[in-house]
């Protein structure tokens, strides 16, 4: 693989992990809410689940993806 792929190759892999870290914060987030309100855990209960799933592939896809 010549410099620039591998370049280009290891910045997209940086930028799945930050999309990862923000799901991850997101999802805190959400559930921070849903501590202080009853109403709020009955709205966001599908967008956590969903989220949830989401950073198990991301992380799946960083995991089987070779960092050069």
């Amino acid at each position: 693989m010549s410099a620039g792929s591998r370049k280009n190759h290891n910045k997209h892999l940086d930028m799945l992990q930050d999309y990862k870290n923000y799901l991850v914060r997101y999802v805190q987030d959400l559930e921070d809410l849903d501590r202080q309100s009853e109403f709020a855990k009955k709205w966001n209960e599908q967008a956590i689940r969903d989220r949830k799933e989401e950073i198990l592939l991301v992380d799946t896809i960083l995991k089987g993806l070779v960092r050069f």
